[in-house]
């Protein structure tokens, strides 16, 4: 084999998911179809995201988290967020603060409550940010190469074979066979039509359209979201950046130039205004296609982010949704590589994932859904304003975007079990989340039992017992963090140590003697 992993696609999601596999010896190479990684639509203007509370943590738990906040357009931190929330509350003003939107209908910062939830602990990483394409990749990219990840631009992958043991990928005239192959490769994924994935959901029924232009009269247009009888419009005029989404107006075909004129007349019919477009900077479309791989492993191939799903921008969770997929699929694969991870490891990727994707898919689409100026959807567009217009809405809403709400549905019965790990702070104070740079599981012993001590024998190099009193350990005596920090097994007072151990030969595999 030339290499255990091929990743098709270097972008977020098929360069985290690289230095994951880096960060556990495995040997890998990212093929990349652009010769040139770095595009305006990756930059500021085009290529703004959010950072939620999940990949924060991702970023945090492999000690990039200072190096994203560096180079964020902007970060709210934890201590900003709760001076802020108070303002807001003590505020007399009444003009709404933009926290997030659902469908258009923005989200009052003033109303959002978050949860008194008893396992969250705060720390680094408890907020998130704006964040670009441009500056995630070069500080992912970067880190690849320091962990041993070969990085090669300008190759598509143009063929694909399996066999059992292993995957022959075709990039122009070199056949690359590897143990494992990986389509990071968004949405029009070759990866996924190569290995034929089945790719199913919903055809689009609307074209959007994003642009940085000159706007001869700007005055005309109401800065931020609008909702109109015709569809939203978003105007950014630090940057003259607009977004457009027209409804009625069917789907535009992908290969029909974005001129000035198609942009225009969409803006003027959606803001109701004679507005005028000067220079058109650069423009993209987007559509409000969703769809799903049906699975996310086929054999020896496997699917990460948009190539796995795809949904509308609304809502922007698709790059969060792809991180999240490299810190899941990540560490397992790198187990079932090097041997120790047991046979069914990899199908828990799907159980755990899919339905994280499929739950995308429903929130934009009944974004779009409510929408459309038909009656019906209007009379629930009315509905939904007047729930977000609540403390108890906007906080729903607000959790939701922000990922709070995640959990997998892993075997316990414990209620932290399949959630991600409080991050505990220890009287000599550091925290879990550096225990997991190494991007091993950590069995943390909270009260410092003997017996536990040993359980972790047999799994040296695999599982990292660790024994320290936290400041608050939150009514827990010991807690089995998985590389990925989701909580596999939770124990308060005297842990069982039997049954300890037959979670981590579930997650980590067989001990050795």
């Amino acid at each position: 084999m030339d290499y255990d992993v091929a990743i098709a696609g270097a972008g977020p999601v098929g360069l985290f998911l690289a230095c994951e596999l880096g960060l556990a010896g495995v040997s890998v190479v990212v093929l990349e179809k652009l010769e040139d990684p770095h595009t305006q639509l990756k930059a500021e203007a085009m290529g703004m995201r959010g950072v939620n509370l999940p990949s924060s943590e991702a970023f945090y738990r492999r000690g990039m988290l200072g190096e994203v906040r560096g180079a964020a357009i902007g970060w709210m931190t934890t201590d900003a967020r709760d001076a802020g929330m108070k303002m807001r509350n003590e505020s007399s003003s009444t003009a709404p603060r933009f926290a997030g939107h659902f469908a258009g209908i923005v989200l009052d910062g003033r109303k959002i409550e978050f949860a008194n939830d008893k396992y969250a602990l705060g720390g680094p990483s408890a907020s998130g940010g704006m964040v670009t394409l441009e500056g995630i990749e070069e500080i992912l990219r970067e880190r690849a190469e320091e962990l041993g990840v070969e990085v090669r631009l300008g190759c598509a992958v143009t063929g694909l074979s399996q066999t059992e043991d292993g995957v022959t990928l075709r990039v122009g005239q070199e056949a690359i066979h590897v143990r494992w192959a990986v389509g990071c490769d968004g949405g029009r994924s070759a990866v996924r039509k190569l290995a034929g994935f089945d790719f199913v959901g919903t055809d689009p029924e609307l074209t959007g359209y994003i642009a940085v232009a000159e706007i001869a009269d700007a005055e005309k247009l109401t800065p931020g979201w609008n909702l109109t009888p015709r569809g939203l419009y978003v105007y950014e005029p630090r940057m003259g950046r607009f977004s457009v989404v027209e409804f009625g107006a069917g789907v535009a075909e992908r290969d029909v130039p974005i001129t000035r004129d198609v942009l225009q007349g969409c803006l003027r019919r959606v803001s109701g205004t004679d507005v005028t477009i000067g220079e058109v900077r650069i423009a993209t479309s987007h559509t409000d296609n969703a769809r799903q791989a049906t699975t996310y492993r086929k054999g020896c191939v496997l699917l990460a982010g948009d190539a796995a799903h795809v949904h509308s921008p609304f809502g922007g969770q698709g790059m969060n949704l792809g991180i999240g997929d490299a810190m899941n699929l990540g560490w397992k694969l790198a187990a079932t590589v090097k041997g120790w991870g047991p046979k069914d490891l990899l199908d828990t990727y799907t159980d755990e994932r899919h339905p994280i994707g499929a739950w995308a898919l429903s929130w934009t689409r009944a974004q779009v859904s409510i929408m459309r100026p038909d009656p019906h959807a209007q009379a629930m567009q009315a509905i939904v304003k007047e729930l977000i217009d609540t403390r108890d809405g906007a906080s729903f809403f607000a959790h939701k975007i922000a990922g709070i709400w995640l959990r997998y549905p892993l075997p316990g019965n414990h209620e932290l079990i399949g959630r991600s790990a409080p991050d505990f702070e220890f009287e000599d104070e550091t925290r879990l989340g550096t225990l997991l740079h190494g991007g091993k599981a950590v069995l943390l012993d909270l009260v410092g039992n003997d017996e536990l001590a040993h359980v972790c024998d047999g799994w040296k190099g695999r599982v990292e017992y660790v024994r320290r009193a936290a400041k608050s350990a939150l009514g827990l005596s010991a807690v089995l963090v998985r590389p990925d920090g989701f909580v596999a097994w939770a124990a308060e007072g005297d842990p069982d140590t039997k049954e300890t151990r037959v979670v981590m030969n579930r997650w980590f595999g067989e001990p050795e003697d």
